[in-house]
């Protein structure tokens, strides 16, 4: 099968891919270094699979997961992470994701889960999946319209003003979701709503 490798950290793209090409049934046909990069070598090469990390320069894994799946590209996608949150799977899910990968997981066991992609199955790494079906969205269906129009860019009088709510009370939203988000600020709070998909 052909691979691409997508993986913003030199030295581990380069250690994985050696490893890969280490298996008779494998060979890393290309390596990105960014999402971008990924999407151009996989419209050119046209590989089986490409294998992604999720946080990478200019396009993430899944941006680049849902671009392929709405080009049609027949590219198996598996994601690689150190992340466990619940939302990314979920959009993986949506972007077609064939597999959902631990970057600490054992070599023979990742050959095994491409080995398996390949073979028309999902692979999903049994300590994500299970902190997959346990995370759920900690907001509010309110609390998630205030973070929408916040990402608008609107300040909290005119998100008062368009959910029919006083200015304290839209304070109160944002300060609870910033609280339950565990976030710094209100910017913060939106992106990870945006990276675990809780704001669709």
């Amino acid at each position: 099968m052909r691979v691409i490798l997508a993986e913003d950290q030199g030295m581990l793209r380069g250690a994985l891919s050696a490893l890969l090409d280490l298996e008779d049934d494998i060979e890393v046909v290309g390596q990105a270094e960014n999402g971008e990069q990924a999407l151009h070598l996989i419209r050119t090469l046209q590989p089986d699979l490409c294998v992604m990390d999720i946080e990478m320069p200019l396009m993430s894994g899944l941006d680049v997961a849902e671009q392929l799946k709405a080009d049609g590209n027949p590219c198996r996608v598996v994601i690689l992470t150190t992340f466990s949150r619940a939302g990314y799977f979920q959009r993986a899910v949506k972007a077609g994701v064939k597999g959902f990968l631990l970057k600490d997981s054992p070599i023979d066991e990742l050959a095994a889960s491409l080995r398996s992609v390949f073979a028309g199955k999902r692979a999903i790494s049994p300590e994500l999946a299970l902190s997959f079906y346990n995370s759920e969205n900690p907001l509010t269906e309110r609390e998630k319209e205030v973070l929408k129009l916040a990402r608008e860019g609107l300040p909290a009088g005119e998100i008062a003003g368009r959910l029919y709510l006083s200015a304290g009370t839209v304070r109160n939203y944002l300060s609870e979701a910033i609280q339950k988000l565990e976030a710094k600020n209100r910017i913060d709070a939106i992106g990870i709503a945006e990276r675990n998909g809780w704001l669709d």
